[in-house]
């Protein structure tokens, strides 16, 4: 399938390669390395195009940030969401927290070697480093806590391997769809854990939105444009802006606190020469 998908990408980078300049070999894998490699190869140098991947990753968020086991069930969520596929193209293999509660869970159920494939040292050089930009994309937010599943030595499933509870907040606006919560801050946080997780790759969001929430029979979108509002403002947010807030909230009633204590002794210095 893989070869039949290559043979596929080819011919698209033949006959449209001089006029499209960004390729994303799929929206949700499960096949690219070898199309990444065609394109480098044969089509690049004329090309002059790069090739990505677009991902979909929501947020988890520890539900007690003291509590190490919801903080480490917290990252689990998002290295088997996002990190499944994003950390073999990006580093070369699973990532560890994946290969470690997959490998236990097959012992567990009786079996010899862990139900997650092995790459070999050729696949892990072949497939890292195939990614010229990052799509991401990305909708809602849980709340994750330590959850142990016990043990079924008939079956398993890559729910039961997370070892996790998704929770949900009651206070965030409710959602046009049951799954789907607006959580501006965890769309930052994801793109704060990719940055540094993958070595601040270029990231384009290909994919956000919401349903609306009720049924009208003219246009009433205020939902859905508060949502995309609230989660590019977040995109948007920079080292710059949040020095900027530091500025806003802190030193600026500052300086106007003293401005008005100045003013009040220079009040009372008049007064006194007058008198």
């Amino acid at each position: 399938m893989v070869n039949h998908f290559n043979e596929f990408a080819n011919l698209c980078f033949e006959k449209f390669g001089n006029r499209v300049k960004y390729w994303m070999t799929f929206n949700n894998p499960w096949a690219h390395a070898k199309v990444w490699h065609t394109y480098d190869t044969q089509w690049r140098g004329k090309q002059k195009g790069l090739v990505g991947i677009s991902l979909s990753g929501d947020w988890g968020e520890p539900v007690d940030i003291s509590d190490q086991k919801d903080i480490e069930a917290a990252e689990r969520y998002v290295q088997f969401y996002l990190g499944w596929f994003a950390t073999p193209i990006f580093h070369g293999d699973y990532p560890q927290v994946m290969k470690d509660f997959i490998l236990r869970k097959s012992n567990q159920q009786g079996l010899g070697t862990s139900r997650l494939p092995t790459f070999s040292p050729q696949e892990k050089s072949y497939i890292k480093g195939t990614c010229d930009f990052l799509g991401i994309g990305h909708f809602t937010t849980r709340y994750i806590t330590q959850k142990n599943n016990p043990s079924v030595r008939s079956s398993s499933s890559y729910f039961t391997d997370r070892d996790l509870a998704e929770l949900v907040d009651p206070r965030w606006p409710d959602p046009g769809s049951e799954w789907l919560y607006s959580v501006p801050w965890g769309f930052r946080r994801l793109l704060n854990f990719v940055k540094s997780q993958y070595g601040n790759p270029m990231i384009y969001v290909t994919e956000n939105g919401v349903s609306e929430k009720m049924l009208c029979t003219e246009l009433c979108d205020d939902w859905r444009i508060q949502y995309f509002k609230d989660y590019i403002n977040e995109m948007l947010k920079d080292p710059l802006t949040s020095h900027m807030e530091m500025v806003t909230e802190i030193v600026v009633p500052t300086v106007c606190t003293l401005s008005i204590l100045l003013s009040a002794i220079f009040l009372m210095f008049l007064l006194r020469r007058r008198n």
